[in-house]
């Protein structure tokens, strides 16, 4: 059996999908990398199927018509063969030096079930000399098994994101979980969704993931969210609809999926008020009319936080100083 399975989802891929591949290839027999082409038209595929060729036995080339990133990822975890599962996006990368600590450590892990492993992330932006890079250091333990209990504060800005985290694979198989197809920003529910049934976590605070931003045409680009801002919403209600918080024992599990829900509503509320369409205005409306239907208690806590008061003040001052913090927050915190 391998020890990481490494999905890697591509859809017309061909001018970046080499490097992504390259830096997962000194795994070597460890690792599984599982390049799953969505219907590509462009040259993914013969790309995919000559590393297949020359890394026999730990490339293995899949080919599907097209479903979407969700869809790609769910393919990728039908076929892992490995104890743990990793999504590496085809334009993003892993750290040379950081790579064998993590595998290290995964080998450790192993022997003890651990559900989840998480380091850090960094925004490889173009453009920007600084490199954000998110890591987890105030709030969770370093280099050691820990349960929920043992969790802090989270910050704003400082959530687990597919980036940062490592499933053992049979636990997101136990979980059921399933992303929707011709989806975009499913990695949300990917990471939300498997939460309830994880108890054993380690954080490596080891840089390892370089998250890229700079195509144009890539889903995080603010005016291509607002564009497929409806695709945003349908994955909102799924989190609200697909787990509660308040049925979750642990209370510092329960507090970070409120907050991870937090974040992703008040997105979700400030991109629509940005697009400031009449339209728009009432999909927010809407958005929050559905919360309060499905779970008038994840609706409380989420309208009268902080975040949600900003996201619901009422005329055009009040919506003008939400998109002043949310910019202010962009530049802090460095994301899309």
């Amino acid at each position: 059996m391998k020890l990481l399975s490494i999905a890697v989802p591509c859809y017309n891929s061909q001018d970046y999908m080499a490097k992504a591949v390259e830096s997962l290839l000194p795994g070597g027999e460890d690792v599984e990398i599982l390049i799953v082409d969505d219907g590509s038209k462009d040259g993914t595929a013969q790309i995919a199927d000559d590393f297949e060729r020359r890394y026999p036995g730990i490339v293995r080339a899949i080919h599907q018509e097209n479903g979407g990133h969700g869809d790609a990822v769910m393919t990728g975890l039908k076929n892992a063969a490995g104890l743990y599962f990793k999504v590496v996006d085809s334009d993003d990368w892993v750290d040379a030096e950081a790579y064998p600590r993590i595998l290290a450590a995964l080998r450790t892990l192993a022997e003890q079930h651990v559900d989840m492993l998480i380091s850090n992330y960094i925004y490889d932006k173009v453009g920007v000399k600084h490199k954000h890079v998110t890591r987890y250091r105030h709030a969770l333990p370093q280099g050691r098994v820990f349960g929920w209990e043992e969790t802090r504060h989270f910050r704003k800005g400082q959530y687990i994101l597919m980036h940062s985290v490592i499933y053992r694979t049979q636990l997101l198989r136990d979980c059921g979980l399933t992303l929707p197809k011709h989806t975009f920003y499913v990695d949300e529910l990917y990471v939300y969704l498997p939460l309830v049934n994880v108890e054993s976590i380690v954080y490596l605070d080891e840089d390892f993931y370089h998250y890229f931003i700079g195509r144009e045409d890539q889903s995080v680009q603010e005016q291509i969210m607002i564009k497929r801002i409806d695709q945003a919403l349908l994955v909102n209600r799924l989190l609200v609809s697909s787990v509660d918080p308040y049925s979750v024992e642990d209370t510092h599990k329960r507090r970070y999926m409120l907050k991870f829900l937090e974040i992703i509503t008040a997105v979700s509320s400030v991109l629509l008020i940005k697009s400031g369409t009449a339209e728009s205005l009432r999909k927010k409306q809407e958005l929050w009319e559905f919360i309060e239907r499905e779970n008038p208690r994840v609706h409380r806590f989420l309208r009268y936080r902080l975040l949600g008061q900003l996201a619901n003040l009422p005329g055009k001052g009040g919506r003008a100083l939400a998109l002043g913090v949310y910019n202010i927050s962009r530049k802090i915190f460095g994301f899309n």
